[in-house]
């Protein structure tokens, strides 16, 4: 199986790492993938890094590599439409974003849709896609060392209007703590305390799949797929996006240590029953046969 897989994003985030780590499981199980990604984008480096085989992203990359895969793998939308240009090649299509489809024409391409969350696979079902062509694969994430730290921890989203860094970091001053905004994420959660996901739009959220991984316990918005991740009160907080409402999360979690201890090790639990990067990849792999046999 040889898999081309195409990833326009300039920065480093979540669908960037499940990008990276998606090649790293493919690699592993014996799948050849060759990623076309901006050239000199994080991803692109960190890919490189890896000796995987990665080329810049262009259309000419595409049609040149199209004739020797099997299954074009886009990432994004941008990815997505770049990819119509080889018609002849089975194209899949990740889908991560909550936002409502406007291009209806270029969905009824693809083989298949990779939903992100439930929630996202709704929103592709209203768009008219149908049901039979949306596989939902959770993001996966790897299984983080717990060590507690004292650091009140938010990813500091504040250039996307739909995220909520500001109300996060308004919310901690209510609650009179300082908020820490995270440099490198998967670093700076062995100092974490607690960590704080505010959201007007989201799709699933990564960030909050790995600070629970590290058993971090989390206070994030009731949106989106969050919903799918969090059950609140027993693996985490979910909360309305208001300043108090954060703020009171904030403070029940830090003046009930022991309440804190048994949200993160739940939050642990779910993330090695159903958000393994394993159980990424190979739920990515089951479409991937499907759409090929």
């Amino acid at each position: 199986m040889k898999i081309l897989h195409l990833d326009s994003g300039r920065e480093m985030r979540g669908g960037q790492w499940q990008v990276l780590r998606l090649l790293d499981g493919l690699a592993a199980a014996g799948v050849e993938s060759t990623l076309l990604a901006r050239r000199r984008s994080p991803l692109f480096e960190a890919a490189s890094r890896k000796r995987w085989n990665v080329e810049p992203l262009s259309a000419a990359h595409i049609l040149a590599c199209a004739r020797r895969h099997d299954l074009i793998h886009a990432h994004d939308a941008r990815s997505h439409t770049l990819a119509l240009i080889a018609p002849g090649t089975p194209l899949v299509v990740s889908r991560r974003v909550a936002f409502p489809i406007r291009s209806f024409w270029k969905y009824q391409r693809p083989r298949r849709f990779l939903a992100v969350s439930e929630y996202v696979k709704s929103m592709l079902r209203e768009a008219g896609i149908p049901e039979e062509k949306i596989d939902v694969v959770y993001d996966g994430v790897p299984l983080l060392e717990p060590r507690g730290g004292t650091a009140v921890l938010a990813v500091d989203n504040s250039s996307d209007p739909q995220k909520g860094a500001a109300l996060a970091a308004r919310a901690a001053e209510m609650a009179h703590v300082p908020l820490r905004f995270a440099a490198d994420l998967e670093r700076d959660l062995a100092d974490a305390a607690l960590f704080v996901y505010i959201t007007h739009s989201e799709g699933l959220g990564s960030a909050v799949l790995l600070a629970m991984s590290a058993g971090v316990p989390v206070v994030a918005s009731g949106v989106g797929g969050l919903r799918e991740i969090i059950h609140s009160g027993e693996n985490g907080l979910l909360v309305e996006n208001s300043v108090p409402a954060i703020a009171g999360a904030i403070r029940r979690l830090l003046d009930d240590p022991d309440f804190a201890a048994r949200l993160g090790l739940a939050g642990r639990r779910t993330i090695e029953t159903n958000f393994t990067a394993d159980c990424m990849v190979r739920r990515t792999m089951e479409v991937y046969c499907r759409v090929l046999s």
